[in-house]
């Protein structure tokens, strides 16, 4: 499918780049987060250890709570050599109805050698009427790992369906300079993709969890594929270097009781680690 570069003109942008590294502080090795600027409504909050030193987690906010036409948000993140980063938000992000202009958010994240780095957000609301445009991309140095995923809701369910509007996506994994998976997507409203059984079925819910991570085998994807998304389907994949999980139904809630139920399983293959869920999620 050929995706035409939509017209864009931007009225607010908002910048956040942060930069994480991994330093002795008292002699514990700890991942602190050593640099960060902002432009715009776009922050971070203080950096937490809910897990111990080896892990910071950063909540990302977005003060306006809503995307609307025209407006540009671009965070970058990088995890320095060895260290370990979790990023996550506080609350949906909301993409609200345009009058024309598009809207946009571009991710690039940069994984340095043996580093990791997650990328774990509250669902993305798309309104009806809304021009949204999502891009992410993901470096990876030698032995850097990456787990991530997006919950895409469209509209606001049976109340408020995506009947008019366009959302774009775009995500990329590189490795070492190489491509190891790309994947581009246009929804428009009214479009086969949306009833077709081949695309959304008439869904209003899809989500992507992507781990990066050279050592998920076999086993780890029979466990993956055990676990059941309800209500709604999942489906998981495994690529060379790159496993894909999939969400499809109606209820945001479910895809990310099921991401998570995959996180659980993938975190101590992808990063070494238990899982620990982020403190914001239950507030």
């Amino acid at each position: 499918m050929q995706i035409t570069e939509p017209p864009f003109s931007a009225t607010w942008r908002a910048r956040l780049a942060l930069e994480f590294e991994r330093r002795a502080v008292h002699g514990v090795a700890r991942t602190v987060l050593a640099s960060r600027h902002h432009d715009g409504p776009l922050v971070v909050q203080k950096a937490l250890y809910p897990e111990g030193d080896a892990v910071c987690h950063g909540i990302i906010v977005h003060p306006p709570a809503g995307i609307a036409g025209g407006d540009s948000l671009e965070l970058d993140a990088r995890a320095g050599a060895r260290a370990h980063a979790l990023l996550t938000t506080p609350g949906a992000g909301k993409w609200y109805r345009s009058s024309g202009s598009w809207a946009q958010q571009h991710n690039r994240f940069t994984v340095d050698d043996g580093a990791c780095l997650e990328y774990l957000p509250q669902e993305t609301i798309v309104f009806d009427g809304a021009l949204a445009r999502l891009d992410t991309q993901v470096r990876l140095g030698a032995g850097a790992r990456y787990l991530g995923w997006e919950v895409l809701c469209l509209g606001r369910g049976s109340e408020a369906r995506f009947e008019r509007g366009q959302c774009q996506s775009r995500m990329s994994v590189i490795r070492g300079g190489k491509l190891l998976w790309m994947e581009r997507g246009h929804i428009h409203a009214g479009g086969l993709l949306i009833s077709s059984p081949a695309g959304l079925n008439g869904k209003t819910v899809c989500g992507t969890l992507v781990a990066a991570a050279d050592n998920v085998n076999e086993v780890d994807l029979a466990a993956c594929r055990a676990e059941r998304a309800a209500p709604g389907v999942g489906a998981v994949t495994r690529l060379p270097g790159v496993l894909v999980a999939r969400y499809l139904g109606d209820s945001s809630e479910a895809a990310k009781h099921y991401f998570v139920a995959l996180w659980r399983l993938l975190r101590p293959v992808v990063a070494g680690r238990e899982m620990v869920t982020p403190r914001i999620w239950n507030t």
